[in-house]
């Protein structure tokens, strides 16, 4: 039987714990009482901290006993993620917490499914939530008042939300219309190739595309790792010229990272690869003084990748590339990468898009499931697009 885990540290937070988790059970509800507290429970629970502990890869040691609270609460949100990675009978998730705990908390909530419920009721709700939202679908919800014993206030904050999780919970969002989905990739500058494949797939694909701001991308590789897509079409690379340049909309290391896991159909190309993002020009680094900028909107700036920084862009997806098991198509779009790259255009440079192609070509390793293929066109023609979707489709069948 599923039910709604209702998470907190029951060593700090027991009494509100308690009184949250007797609110979403009088809705009727299944309930399960998770510690992650790293000092004795105040209040009876279903799982103990320490089963929790013993998840983590160095054992329960790792997380209680000591005396340094800082690196009891990380190694705890260590555990608590691998903990919740091992349940199958979760129908939501809510937690209660300060600092420690919201962090420990949503740690696991990152881990779970998107689209499965999850509520963090948190006195940081209502600051810069990024660190703990991430690219996971987290409600975060302002506790308001510190929790140090309950209140008039915060009873109303907690009763609200064990009414909102509950009917999470008890009403789960209607079923796909049966379309298999797939993830895209799109910038600005690559909106019309992307548009057009999507509306040449949208009558057999449930169609989902990402912008390519460094979160875009993790988003979409985590949905493919959730097992929610069908394949890639990752036209807009950009993303790696900022993690490898500085830029700040950039990817992390673990880039394609879901394409090798999951072996899905990806065709993928260099769509923006000529740029890097950065805020307003008094931002950009020192280093990059006197280099080709174009300014996007006043707070972003974009710089053109020199032929030097193609060589590195293109080596490193071509590494990463060659370590996919699955099917994997490659286009280069001979006349330009982005709406900026294209003859008369402000980041027009033939020769850095010969050594960026040169790159991918040589370390991508061609064999009988990856392939390249150059293509005497610009990547918004929509020839280009055309060629995407066939390159898609072929792959998809096999």
């Amino acid at each position: 039987m599923k039910r709604i885990y209702v998470v907190g540290t029951a060593d700090t937070k027991g009494e509100e714990l308690a009184f949250l988790a007797d609110a979403v059970a009088a809705t009727g509800a299944a309930v399960c009482r998770v510690d992650v507290g790293t000092r004795n429970a105040t209040v009876p629970v279903d799982i103990t901290a320490k089963e929790i502990s013993g998840h983590h890869p160095d054992g329960v040691n790792a997380v209680l006993g000591g005396s340094d609270r800082g690196a009891a609460v990380a190694a705890m949100g260590v555990a608590f993620a691998r903990f919740i990675q091992s349940r199958n009978d979760i129908a939501a998730i809510i937690g209660i917490g300060g600092g420690g705990g919201t962090s420990i908390i949503t740690s696991g909530m990152r881990a779970l499914p998107l689209g499965l419920p999850k509520i963090m009721v948190s006195t940081l709700a209502s600051g810069d939530t990024a660190p703990y939202v991430d690219v996971s679908d987290i409600i975060m919800m302002p506790a308001v008042t510190d929790m140090a014993g309950l209140n008039r206030l915060s009873r109303v904050v907690l009763h609200n939300a064990a009414q909102a999780i509950s009917g999470m919970a008890a009403r789960p969002a209607p079923p796909p219309d049966g379309k298999a989905s797939i993830g895209l990739t799109m910038f600005g500058v690559t909106t019309p190739c992307v548009t057009a494949i999507a509306d040449q797939l949208r009558s057999r694909y449930d169609c989902m595309v990402f912008h390519a701001t460094g979160t875009g991308g993790r988003s979409m590789e985590k949905l493919a790792d959730s097992g929610l897509f069908s394949g890639i079409i990752d036209i807009t690379t950009t993303e790696v010229c900022d993690l490898l340049l500085g830029g700040v909309l950039p990817a992390t290391q673990d880039r394609f990272g879901a394409i090798m896991r999951t072996r899905l159909p990806y065709v993928g190309s260099v769509g923006a690869l000529d740029m890097v993002n950065f805020w307003a020009p008094s931002t950009i680094q020192e280093r990059y003084r006197g280099r080709l900028f174009y300014e996007h909107n006043p707070n972003v700036t974009l710089m053109r990748t020199t032929a030097d920084e193609c060589r590195q862009i293109g080596e490193w997806i071509g590494a990463r590339l060659a370590r996919c098991e699955g099917p994997v198509h490659f286009l280069i779009p001979e006349k330009g990468v982005s709406a900026l790259d294209v003859k008369g255009g402000a980041f027009f440079d033939p020769e850095a898009d010969a050594v960026l192609f040169e790159a991918i070509e040589r370390t991508i390793q061609p064999n009988n499931t990856r392939c390249v293929t150059r293509l005497p066109l610009h990547i918004n023609d929509p020839e280009f697009a055309q060629a995407a979707t066939a390159a898609f489709l072929d792959i998809a069948r096999h």
